[in-house]
């Protein structure tokens, strides 16, 4: 788990208008990681799309030209509060909780990005979704909105480190624990760039080294025995990804 220890504490000194706020600012520069080869990924006989792709339940993957589409609604498939009591998926919140006043709410999120990905000068992550997770839910940075450390959110993400923003884009600054839950190394998701993103152990189980300032590193994971580039979640910041380590696709 991550954070869980001060959350209480954290959660004392919240003001109600500090929880309303989406997440939102302006981008720092990042510090230029080591320089890595690029990894062609293995494709699908029958779809054309990289093989990882098949593993995206929660969103509608389709291939165009060079760019794979990603179209998802970033609706969890597990409990929270944010759904509100009656919803079928609705859970109290759990103990030290701050509940913000946002709801989860169906999105219209289109993800374009690149059918293979090659390492470039490292870039920003924007505010708002830098990615979506397999199950359709949108992956954020580590900043807060006016670009402050997301530590103050913390208190108001669910038993599994979500929470909606204001416009109810329910997502993830830190660990999907709904989804590491099943496996510490498994796929977790991809971002613009079109890096795979994985939990917090590498494929052989050990915690991964050399992580450079994006949070990556090039390395074999369950879906590129060969090695490929690729991100981890991390216990702390950036805990997804600092910067985009290639060339970033489109949101629309």
């Amino acid at each position: 788990m991550l954070h869980r220890t001060g959350m209480a504490r954290i959660a004392a000194g919240l003001a109600a208008a500090a929880l309303a706020a989406a997440c939102g600012g302006t981008p720092a520069s990042p510090s230029s990681p080591a320089a890595a080869a690029p990894v062609t990924s293995p494709s699908s006989p029958t779809t054309g799309l990289p093989s990882l792709y098949s593993q995206f339940y929660g969103a509608q993957v389709s291939l165009d030209g060079a760019s794979v589409v990603l179209r998802a609604t970033s609706v969890p498939d597990h409990p929270s509060p944010y759904f509100g009591p009656g919803h079928a998926q609705y859970e109290p919140p759990h103990a030290g909780m701050v509940v913000n006043p946002n709801r989860i709410l169906p999105q219209d999120l289109v993800l374009r990005v690149p059918v293979a990905p090659s390492v470039t000068s490292p870039s920003d992550t924007p505010l708002g979704p830098i990615g979506v997770a397999v199950n359709g839910v949108a992956l954020f940075n580590q900043y807060a909105a006016a670009r402050a450390p997301v530590d103050a959110e913390i208190p108001t993400f669910d038993r599994f480190n979500g929470h909606p923003t204001e416009i109810g884009t329910y997502h993830h600054h830190l660990e999907p624990l709904w989804l590491t839950a099943q496996s510490s190394s498994r796929l977790i998701g991809v971002l613009l760039d079109g890096f795979p993103v994985y939990g917090t152990r590498d494929a052989d189980g050990a915690l991964p080294t050399g992580l450079d300032a994006c949070n990556g590193h090039v390395g074999p994971t369950p879906d590129f025995p060969q090695g490929t580039y690729h991100y981890h979640i991390t216990s702390g910041p950036p805990y997804i990804a600092g910067c985009f380590r290639g060339q970033p696709g489109t949101l629309g």
